[in-house]
This record gives C-alpha cells, sequence and structure tokens, in this order.
C-alpha cells in the first residue's frame, strides 16, 4: 500500500536523523567534557531526551515491520483459521493497548505537563513537547495494527525476497 510506504519512509528519516544528532550530540559531550576539560551543559538532557524520541518511534517502525518482539509459541503451532483469527485478536489487542495507554494516557500526560508549565532544566523547553513522543508513537502503532489487519500474510518466501 502506497500510504504505509509513505509512512515508513517517513518514518524511517526521521528516525535516521534523531538518530544522527544523538550521536552528534554525545559526540561533543564526549569531546567537551575530555578534550576542551569544559563539559556542555546541554548535551546530556538533549540526549536523554533523544533516546526517548528515537526508542518510541523506533517501537512504533519495528511494530510496522512485523519485527518488534514477540512470543510466538502458540501462535507456530496453529494453522489456517485458528491462526488468523488469533492474529486478528492480537492487532486488534496491541492497537486497543496503544490508543488507551499510549494516546489516551500520553495526551493526557503532555495536556497535564504543558498546563503545569513544566520545563527541562538546561533546554528550558517544555517536557509536554518531549512526551509528544508518546501519543505519536501510539497513533503510528494503531495504523500499523490496522494495516496488518488488511494486508495479506505474507510467505516466508515473500518475505525473504524482500529483504534482498
Amino acid at each position: 500500500m502506497k500510504i504505509r510506504k509513505t509512512v515508513d519512509s517517513v518514518l524511517f528519516t526521521l528516525l535516521v536523523v534523531l538518530m544522527s544528532v544523538m550521536v552528534i550530540n554525545v559526540l561533543w559531550q564526549v569531546a567537551s567534557r575530555f578534550i576542551l576539560k569544559s563539559p556542555s551543559s546541554f548535551t546530556d538532557e538533549l540526549a536523554r531526551y533523544l533516546l526517548i524520541w528515537v526508542g518510541l518511534l523506533g517501537a512504533s517502525y519495528v511494530s510496522g515491520k512485523k519485527m518488534h518482539l514477540a512470543i510466538d509459541i502458540i501462535p507456530s503451532k496453529m494453522e489456517g483459521k485458528g491462526a488468523r483469527n488469533l492474529n486478528i485478536f492480537i492487532h486488534l489487542l496491541v492497537a486497543l493497548f496503544a490508543f488507551f495507554a499510549m494516546v489516551w494516557g500520553g495526551i493526557n500526560l503532555v495536556y497535564i505537563t504543558l498546563t503545569l508549565g513544566q520545563t527541562s532544566a538546561s533546554l528550558g523547553i517544555p517536557l509536554g513537547y518531549v512526551y509528544t513522543a508518546i501519543p505519536l508513537s501510539g497513533l503510528l502503532i494503531i495504523f500499523y495494527s490496522l494495516m496488518n489487519l488488511t494486508e495479506r500474510e505474507e510467505t516466508p518466501e515473500e518475505i525473504g525476497r524482500d529483504m534482498l
């Protein structure tokens, strides 16, 4: 599907940019501390916030690629209609969890922190902006779960071909 490929591409590019900024930030932190003997005051906090965004958006991305952590003891032993029904149940359960815990809970967290005016110590940015990664990742996980429900299952041969 075209929309899925577009979302994948945008998310991948965003993750590469965030990861690159994080690497440069940490390199500057190490250089300023050990070479210049004057540690930068914002780099630790920025690295922490970038890690939050990379971790949550990365989890969304791998969930869309069906590479997320899963225990597949029961699904691997099932076939046919039972396996399909279990797959539907799992995707719906993941989407519900993402909605209630990440989207709804995340929006409440962002709203509360913005309302209270909490800001980060070194960067001075509102913490609500940092926490926006939670509902955004939840929406992406819901999107991918619903997309996985509507797409046909690929055989292992087709998956292998896509990786080449």
